[in-house]
């Protein structure tokens, strides 16, 4: 079976080396098994210290770097690797999308591929993520709605409990199931789906392209799965900057917000994402009054709530 697995790298080179480091020992065990390297127009040493990397550590025979001019965004860099690999001669099978700031653990791969084997109607299957100290991170996830938008503002224990299927990101479960979605960070497909449904949205510069990628394959008649037996290091919010607690206090990138609302709109329509944008602002507004009234220590991004205001279809309209 060909399997290429996917890596975007934005200016995250010696994250990325460690990355292909913990995969040498899939690429001795499986010769079928390659990467596709992109450097995402980094616009620093990234390009040359990955290329450099490859012919110093004898990689060449199962890593492929490109390297882009510009920074065309995530999903738009994905598509390119992803073209390459069903392009080839010995076309892709699977294809495994693993971000730059993953450390794939010892037998991460084959819990993967023998999902998409016993499930014929499984098109996607994810790993599960975890820190560094081994604790899981949320990565099987639900499609967010108008009643989970108001549940993860309003952020109150009850609440949550009482609509606890309407939790978008629920505890993660310790055996494989069927999900709505599953975190990018380690997303492996068949290669069919691109055939059936396309390939990525590349009007998602970053985020929620693959909650969009899931929801059409569910239309498509395909299943996610979630897989914790495949266990990947994701060190949160590296490559991005926006997620994890270091990053917590910085300002939520305008992209975030744009890609969120391209979501809601093409999924549920302008009156819906209109009623999720509400559902929101109320929720957060009632959690920062009661943050205040608790002198509860401020936890989100700076401006967010401001942010979310100025981005949502209220005043943005129905920019696409």
């Amino acid at each position: 079976m060909n399997i290429v697995a996917i890596i975007v790298n934005y200016r995250t080179a010696s994250l990325t080396v460690d990355c292909l480091e913990s995969l040498e020992p899939v690429a001795s065990q499986h010769p079928d098994f390659s990467v596709e390297l992109i450097d995402g127009g980094s616009a620093d040493e990234s390009a040359a210290i990955l290329a450099a990397t490859i012919q110093q550590r004898d990689w060449q025979s199962w890593v492929r770097l490109t390297a882009l001019d510009e920074n065309r965004g995530f999903a738009a860099a994905n598509n390119i690797g992803i073209t390459a690999a069903v392009g080839r001669d010995d076309r892709a099978e699977v294809i495994w999308l693993l971000n730059p700031d993953t450390v794939v653990l010892p037998g991460a791969m084959e819990p993967l591929l023998q999902t998409l084997r016993t499930n014929p109607s499984a098109g996607i299957v994810g790993s599960r993520l975890q820190y560094p100290d081994g604790e899981a991170q949320t990565s099987a996830c639900r499609f967010p709605t108008i009643r989970s938008e108001f549940v993860d503002a309003m952020r109150l224990g009850p609440l949550t409990r009482l609509l606890e299927r309407h939790n978008v990101a629920p505890d993660p479960p310790d055996d494989s199931c069927q999900v709505d979605w599953v975190a990018g960070a380690s997303f492996m497909f068949r290669s069919e789906l691109i055939d059936k449904i396309g390939m990525f949205d590349d009007r998602y510069f970053m985020y929620y392209e693959e909650v969009d990628f899931c929801y059409r394959a569910k239309q498509a008649g395909y299943e996610t799965w979630y897989q914790p037996a495949s266990r990947v290091i994701h060190l949160v919010g590296q490559s991005s900057g926006v997620t994890g607690a270091q990053a917590v206090l910085k300002q939520r990138p305008e992209y975030w917000f744009d890609s969120r609302r391209r979501y809601f709109i093409s999924k549920h329509g302008v009156l819906r994402t209109a009623m999720a944008d509400a559902a929101w602002l109320i929720g957060r507004a009632i959690w920062i009054a009661r943050a205040i009234v608790q002198r509860k220590p401020a936890t989100d991004p700076p401006k967010l709530w401001r942010d979310f205001l100025l981005n949502s279809v209220f005043v943005r309209g129905i920019i696409r």
